[in-house]
């Protein structure tokens, strides 16, 4: 009897234990604090993203990715994985094939057109690599499990991202449990994360959407006007390599920020000589890049600083100016 007893007792306990866990699954941490921001703010049913926040999954795959970003990298082993002769084909082709319609996005938002097919090369390949995890799963995990191992915590970040996203899914009729995309929640052929999708991308096809996975014109459109909000300036320089000497003012180089502070020459009376066709007056700042057996200096300009909005990493910009001028030699005119 006694044993029986307690064998029917270690069964419910198990079972208890089983269910109560599946239960507590569910319970993402920070999410009651999140579904009263959801309350508050309106627009979106609460019990609807609490049905949807429960199917969200934690994914270590990709807590492991947000903690090696490759723009971690130094510039050496960065520039390798943008910079490949496929690359650089592949983007002369796709510039090729939607020739009229990027210098059409690329005129009315005045910007560049080598830039706009570089950022999207950098990207995804041009739609090749767009990214596999469910984007709820990926807001979810860095939104309420973002590693505190990390210098910054940038839960607010992906926690105001991820309403962004249930937002942008209800505005466009997207199915929120089912699109994919980076483990940073970035989409489409762009890579938009949601509070950039929702301010930043157009119908450029005019059909009614925004559709930054199927439309390439939507794509081009879209990736032009962030260029262009940013304050892109045509036909201004990107940046510009300098020398350096003994007595340079090295330490005046941030590693943080790539806002143009200083101009061209009060950069060069530090140390930096640069071309002598730059404007002087050009306000600029000095990026320091590391070569495998050596560092080298660069005067960066407003238009490097646009590209930064669209990723903060110096290397990611670097990597889009330099894709850009590899396939623009490839082009057979205008």
């Amino acid at each position: 009897m006694f044993k029986a007893g307690v064998h029917k007792a270690m069964r419910k306990l198990v079972l208890c234990l089983f269910f109560c866990t599946s239960v507590l699954a569910n319970e993402h941490p920070g999410m009651d604090a999140f579904l009263e921001r959801v309350a508050e703010e309106g627009g979106l049913s609460e019990s609807d993203v609490k049905a949807l926040l429960n199917k969200a999954e934690y994914k270590q795959s990709i807590v492991d990715a947000i903690s090696r970003p490759a723009e971690g990298k130094p510039w050496h082993e960065y520039r390798p994985i943008f910079l490949t002769s496929k690359r650089i084909h592949e983007g002369i082709d796709f510039w090729e094939e939607n020739r009229e319609l990027i210098r059409t996005a690329a005129r009315q938002f005045g910007v560049d057109e080598a830039i706009i097919v570089a950022i999207i090369g950098v990207e995804t390949f041009y739609g090749r690599i767009t990214g596999s995890y469910r984007i709820i799963d990926a807001l979810v995990t860095l939104g309420f499990y973002y590693p505190q191992n990390l210098s910054r915590d940038r839960t607010p970040f992906f926690s105001a991202e991820l309403l962004h996203y249930l937002n942008l899914a209800n505005e466009e009729g997207l199915p929120a449990d089912e699109i994919t995309g980076s483990y940073a929640g970035a989409m489409g052929m762009g890579q938009f994360m949601p509070s950039s999708y929702r301010e930043y991308a157009v119908d450029f096809d005019q059909d009614g959407r925004r559709d930054l996975w199927r439309s390439t014109a939507d794509v081009v459109g879209s990736v032009a006007n962030y260029l262009h909000r940013h304050g892109w300036q045509l036909g201004q320089p990107v940046t510009s390599s300098v020398r350096i000497s003994a007595d340079t003012a090295l330490e005046k180089v941030s590693t943080q920020s790539f806002k143009p502070t200083l101009s061209v020459a009060e950069w060069q009376e530090l140390g930096f000589e640069g071309s002598s066709a730059l404007r002087r007056g050009l306000p600029a700042a000095v990026l320091k890049l590391a070569e495998k057996n050596h560092d080298t200096y660069w005067l960066t300009f407003r238009n490097f600083y646009v590209i930064t909005r669209y990723n903060r990493s110096p290397r990611y910009a670097m990597a889009v100016y330099e894709l850009s001028r590899e396939i623009l030699k490839g082009m057979d005119g205008p």
